[in-house]
């Protein structure tokens, strides 16, 4: 069972922690793979038979071949590794970044530009309690 962290409550956030690393441990060696030639021609010739070799979860698999980049995270991604995918894909960090705030790449690199996102409201999942209906 286990224990409930302080950091749980980051609204959007999947801290990659102990857990999540064993968690995501197949999968972010699937990632890590990609960082050498071979296994990029041959995840992008037959991408089922290469995840094959990686015994990742199905929702795992799932979110691999959706490309389903806030999932990899939630699933036990870690966002260094799973940029590999996105590298192979041709997605640079700035660009993924963008893809995963679901602010797309200009609205996202301006944002950053003049500063980052302002921590009002965004410290803890608890605070938007009620804000839905606003």
């Amino acid at each position: 069972m286990a224990i409930k962290k302080d950091y749980e409550d980051i609204p959007g956030t999947f801290v990659f922690d102990a857990d999540r690393g064993r968690e995501g441990y197949h999968l972010n060696q699937f990632c890590i793979s990609l960082r050498l030639q071979k296994n990029r021609d041959a995840f992008n010739a037959d991408e089922e038979a290469y995840l094959d070799n990686w015994p990742m979860t199905p929702e795992q698999r799932a979110a691999v071949l959706r490309r389903d980049w806030n999932g990899l995270l939630e699933l036990g991604g870690n966002i260094y590794y799973t940029s590999k995918l996105a590298a192979n894909d041709g997605i640079n960090f700035q660009n993924l970044a963008g893809l995963m705030t679901g602010m797309g790449v200009e609205a996202y690199r301006e944002m950053m530009v003049n500063g980052g996102r302002s921590i009002e409201g965004n410290r803890y999942a608890s605070e938007w309690e009620g804000k839905e209906e606003e």
